[in-house]
């Protein structure tokens, strides 16, 4: 069996240098990114499109890395492929090539968020809301922090109840960024070996 590619997904970020999800991607030798987005820009039909994009360029089994509002970008991403009647080769996708999903610290987007992030009213606009809540259609792993910003650690236990996720407690980690003092997280080896072996 081939051994799965990485496909990393951002969350609402610029590229950061020292983003542990940077300096994963330095590291993996079967590895694909979908480029960060920012905040500027909102749009979570552009984003889902960029999943999309990455996914079909990607020959194998893929494992998909996400972080922040990426699992959440993956969430509507999966629906959209499961939902949609035009998209039969999307469906495929999520099905066939999607052998597992870490999703780290996504973040509640249904509570107001701390300043500078966008707000309720701001993601609702763009379509984010409501979040996504169907079980998802791959093995996942819901990595959460005891005490991230963006979103209280029992909210996050439920959105990954809703999504069929193994749940995985990360301790105090705030939100496994950079401003946290992330930085390498070689957590994420053992994550991506446990999914890529389900496979």
């Amino acid at each position: 069996m081939d051994e799965p590619t990485v496909l990393i997904v951002p969350g609402l970020r610029d590229a950061v240098a020292q983003h542990w999800q940077t300096l994963l991607e330095a590291e993996l030798p079967r590895v694909r990114s979908v480029p960060p987005m920012g905040r500027s820009d909102l749009d979570v039909h552009a984003r889902i499109d960029a999943i999309e994009r990455a996914v079909q360029s990607i020959a194998g089994p893929i494992v998909i890395v996400a972080h922040s509002g990426g699992c959440l970008m993956v969430a509507h991403w999966a629906r959209w492929a499961q939902s949609s009647a035009s998209a039969q080769q999307a469906a495929r996708s999520v099905h066939g090539a999607v052998v597992g999903a870490l999703l780290a610290t996504p973040p509640d987007f249904e509570s107001p968020m701390p300043e500078g992030y966008p707000t309720i009213a701001a993601l609702d606009d763009a379509g984010w809301l409501p979040v996504p809540r169907q079980r998802l259609p791959f093995r996942s792993i819901v990595a959460a922090s005891q005490d991230d910003p963006l979103g209280r650690f029992e909210r996050v236990a439920q959105l990954a109840a809703d999504w069929g996720s193994e749940q995985a407690d990360l301790g105090s980690v705030g939100h496994l960024n950079p401003a946290s003092g992330y930085g390498p997280w070689p957590a994420a080896h053992d994550f991506i070996a446990r999914l890529s072996a389900a496979h």
